[in-house]
């Protein structure tokens, strides 16, 4: 067994990024970072916890982990490697390219399987905080990337190859300092916008689930304890996987969790291995009464035959069993399907029977995206007919559901 435990600890260091120029709120030493708790836990709760569960050990039943050293050795990556004592590690250079996964075009016909079985440690090097101004002001460094979920139009995994395990970044010392800087360098929100009236907004998971990170180390616990001293901030992720352990932290109303949602017969087809439709919905007011603001992304809408009696009946859904208190607080994002020519060849090697719903060239066209990469999207007239569809069908069936945004 090649195995990287034995490596020296690395030194603490801070990495707060060039453009920090004022402390934080306060110190990291403050904060929760590995302790008493566990993953998915306060300090010192008490078990039982889901994540110990048969049903979260289906999703995540870890035999392989590629560390980089300095992510094995560290606090965070110690954590980890004890939550899966009988997985083999293996060391890496770079989390980014293990040549065993993201360059074995035969992985492709092992997708699901590798994302239960297979994890990567790694520390982020760049930690930088982007503007976004569309579900966030801010997207956050991730303290994750990749997912242990396999829906078949997730954007993650178009620049990985053929495997798309969850990548976890272990110097959250590091992320949450240069979260606290940025944060203190904001000052207070001046004028209300989209993405929320008073808070700034950051969004937590852009390249990851949180709710599946919580399942294996404390990062996503540590960054709702963070938000919740942070005034004038609020964290954001959107989510596909219920966690009831997220129920037991204290989010105190600066944590927004957006729950994903889409037909269920889409869901079945597309969203593999994430809790049902229903389940999240239902999910919806234990968030809200645990002190989380709980939103709603209606993500992606694909188009296809029946799907504008799907979407209405999705929402008659919603409206017939959410109770008044998540209604008082919702919103939602309305967010098109794109695709992308790489994913849609390594899904022809898994999954051939969602391409037939997502990949639809008569209807598409290529769109260049914020981060420089090829996709394709609806065509400009197929988009903005459907997005009204959508605005309608909320107005509705769900009045009480404003839209923050679509597109």
């Amino acid at each position: 067994m090649r195995d990287s435990r034995a490596q020296p600890e690395r030194s603490d260091r801070s990495s707060g990024g060039t453009d920090a120029v004022q402390d934080g709120l306060f110190g990291v030493a403050d904060l929760h970072v590995g302790g008493g708790g566990g993953p998915g836990g306060p300090p010192g709760a008490a078990g039982p916890f889901f994540r110990d569960s048969v049903e979260a050990r289906r999703l995540l039943s870890v035999r392989e982990i590629h560390a980089e050293p300095a992510a094995a050795a560290s606090p965070r990556g110690q954590q980890i490697l004890a939550r899966f004592p009988d997985a083999e590690v293996i060391p890496v250079d770079s989390h980014w390219l293990v040549p065993e996964l993201h360059g074995n075009r035969g992985n492709a016909e092992r997708w699901v399987r590798i994302k239960s079985t297979v994890l990567v440690l790694g520390e982020k090097k760049t930690l930088t905080v982007r503007a976004n101004g569309r579900s966030a002001n801010w997207i956050a460094p991730g303290a994750s990337n990749g997912c242990a979920m396999a829906c078949a139009y997730c954007y993650v995994p178009r620049r990985k190859g053929y495997a798309n395990p969850v990548t976890v970044f272990t110097n959250m010392d590091g992320i949450l300092t240069r979260l606290a800087r940025h944060i203190a360098a904001q000052g207070p929100k001046k004028e209300p916008d989209q993405c929320d009236p008073r808070a700034w907004v950051y969004d937590i998971g852009e390249n990851g689930d949180c709710s599946v990170d919580a399942l294996i180390s404390d990062n996503t616990a540590d960054l709702v304890h963070a938000f919740s001293a942070w005034p004038g901030a609020k964290a954001s992720f959107a989510t596909k996987f219920v966690n009831p352990d997220l129920l037991l932290l204290q989010p105190r109303g600066r944590t927004r969790v957006r729950f994903s949602l889409m037909p269920p017969d889409d869901s079945r087809l597309l969203d593999i291995r994430t809790s049902p439709v229903e389940k999240r919905i239902a999910a919806a007011a234990d968030f809200v009464e645990a002190g989380y603001e709980v939103h709603f992304n209606l993500s992606p809408v694909v188009v296809r035959p029946g799907w504008k009696e799907a979407w209405g009946q999705l929402l008659q859904h919603m409206d017939e069993v959410l109770p008044q208190a998540v209604k008082r607080q919702a919103a939602a994002e309305v967010i098109m399907l794109t695709h992308n020519q790489d994913l849609h060849d390594v899904n022809l090697l898994w999954h051939p029977r969602a391409e037939e719903a997502v990949w639809r060239p008569e209807l598409q066209e290529p769109k260049l995206s914020q981060n420089g990469s090829w996709n394709v999207r609806y065509r400009g007239a197929v988009k903005a007919a459907s997005v009204e569809t959508v605005r309608r069908l909320v107005a509705e069936n769900a009045p009480w559901l404003p839209i923050r945004y679509a597109f």
